[in-house]
């Protein structure tokens, strides 16, 4: 497991071993939205905050991921699907392993929809990519949701611990889901879950104070990151909101602070 260590450790903090992650891959979903016409541009602004590592789809690691500024870890997103689609939940991998490897990627991660009419093709896929990622040695992070008919909430408890859970029994060493919207519940996700957990950030927030207690219940809860992407690269500031991020999950600032940082 020597390989997978070494290339973790690209996209978490070593001091911590917690990670911010900022996820861009919505160009697939939805287009280019607010803040990722110009992804050089919005890459080096997260990077100057500080983030761990920033998650794209393979077409815009060869159109040039990175404009200036220090390194930062890759992760490549291997599976895809449009708002456009028949079934805006299921998803179908678009890249592999070997190709996220051959395109510089220190970890790649998949989107999987437990609940959807397609699940069983994701949770086959989840296996698959699994077993490749070991047999690279290339860390997997595992997008784990509940979207479908039989979902009445994708945040209840119930639903989101036995998606993290999911993530683990197959193979991921990043399991990301989205808060349950507390302290208890959240900490019942992450005692069911034997690796690493990470909020998503969901939709965009109304104000920054909501992200900062979304993300300070969720690391009391222990979760060991965050994989927030529109309300980190659409914010009016987008280096400031992650310094922030990144001073909650590594140094443990609280919220007062973390508004603080985007005062300054």
């Amino acid at each position: 497991m020597i390989g997978k260590q070494i290339r973790l450790e690209r996209i978490i903090d070593r001091n911590s071993r917690k990670t911010v992650i900022i996820p861009m891959d919505h160009g697939v979903t939805v287009g280019p939205v607010e803040g990722l016409a110009d992804m050089r541009t919005t890459v080096s602004k997260v990077v100057a905050g500080g983030a761990n590592a920033i998650l794209m789809h393979k077409g815009m690691v060869r159109a040039g991921h990175r404009g200036k500024g220090k390194d930062v870890g890759l992760i490549i997103h291997l599976s895809g699907g449009t708002s456009m689609s028949p079934d805006p939940n299921a998803k179908e991998l678009v890249c592999t392993v070997e190709e996220a490897i051959k395109l510089g990627a220190d970890a790649v991660s998949i989107h999987i929809n437990l609940g959807a009419e397609t699940d069983k093709e994701m949770l086959r896929q989840l296996g698959d990519v699994s077993g490749q990622c070991m047999e690279w040695q290339i860390p997997l992070v595992a997008m784990m949701y509940t979207r479908g008919p039989k979902i009445k909430s994708e945040y209840d408890v119930n639903n989101v611990k036995h998606a993290a859970r999911v993530g683990a029994e197959l193979g991921a060493d990043i399991v990301k889901v989205v808060y349950t919207g507390s302290i208890d519940s959240f900490a019942e996700v992450v005692e069911g879950c034997p690796v690493m957990v990470v909020i998503a950030g969901g939709p965009k927030m109304g104000s920054d104070e909501e992200i900062f207690k979304m993300v300070d219940g969720a690391l009391k809860a222990g979760a060991m990151g965050v994989s927030i992407g529109r309300n980190a690269f659409q914010h009016k500031t987008p280096e400031k909101m992650v310094a922030a991020l990144c001073k909650m999950v590594h140094q443990g600032a609280n919220i007062k602070e973390a508004v603080a940082i985007l005062k300054k």
